[in-house]
């Protein structure tokens, strides 16, 4: 749907990051997983607050996106609080978890009452299993995206800061993305950025894209990211 230049869209997002299992500020005997990095290409700024941190709170079986949208609604009008929330799926190895992607909540403090909310809500969490540490997850998160287009193909992010896309005329692999992102990477010459593969509806075709992250975001530099990606794509 597209409105006054900006554009609302359902996207499918894939990437993949460090992640931890963390014990503190969360529903006792749950299972939530923080970013240790949700932008690993992108060195600037390392996670430590409520405000840059993704959590990923797992879900004892799947609820779908229209589910998970209406009890958030409904969470946010009883509590007063607004944050932002999706649904996806963290694989690590051969483990897939369904989960509730959360962002922008405030203090670590709100995390236990917000899952006890989706909890009321119907939102049935998964109990805590015995793996520690750290790991590295494969991530598909399921939302929104709220955009403008600011030149042909080339796409900013309203809600996110810093965020910014690109069309590009082929789907892509994990393993194929990685190895053209590191392509394109080592003969950028621009500052630096994080990537992400991903997919949305728009005027009746599925499109596929590239998500960059950036505090240099522009359309020229968005434009110059997409020439080397379709280049090395050949």
């Amino acid at each position: 749907m597209e409105y006054n230049g900006k554009i609302e869209v359902f996207s499918n997002l894939k990437k993949l990051e460090p992640v931890r299992i963390i014990e503190e500020k969360v529903l006792p005997g749950s299972l939530v997983f923080e970013s240790l990095n949700p932008f690993p290409g992108y060195y600037h700024e390392t996670p430590g607050s409520a405000k840059m941190a993704y959590l990923y709170i797992a879900l004892s079986k799947h609820h779908s996106l229209e589910n998970i949208l209406r009890a958030t609604k409904q969470i946010e009008a009883k509590f007063e609080w607004q944050f932002d929330a999706g649904k996806g799926f963290l694989t690590i190895i051969n483990n897939t978890y369904w989960v509730l992607r959360l962002r922008h909540f405030g203090e670590y403090d709100m995390v236990q009452k917000i899952q006890e909310a989706y909890a009321n809500q119907g939102i049935e969490l998964l109990p805590k299993i015995k793996k520690h540490g750290d790991h590295l997850a494969h991530i598909k998160i399921v939302k929104f995206l709220y955009l403008k287009r600011v030149a042909p193909q080339i796409y900013i992010d309203l809600k996110e800061e810093n965020h910014g896309y690109f069309i590009i005329p082929k789907y892509l692999e994990w393993k194929t993305f990685e190895e053209v992102t590191k392509k394109v990477k080592n003969n950028w010459t621009g500052s630096e950025f994080d990537t992400a593969s991903g997919s949305f509806f728009l005027d009746g075709q599925l499109h596929e894209f590239v998500r960059v992250y950036s505090s240099k975001l522009s359309e020229d530099y968005l434009e110059g990211i997409r020439e080397l990606y379709i280049e090395k794509m050949k």
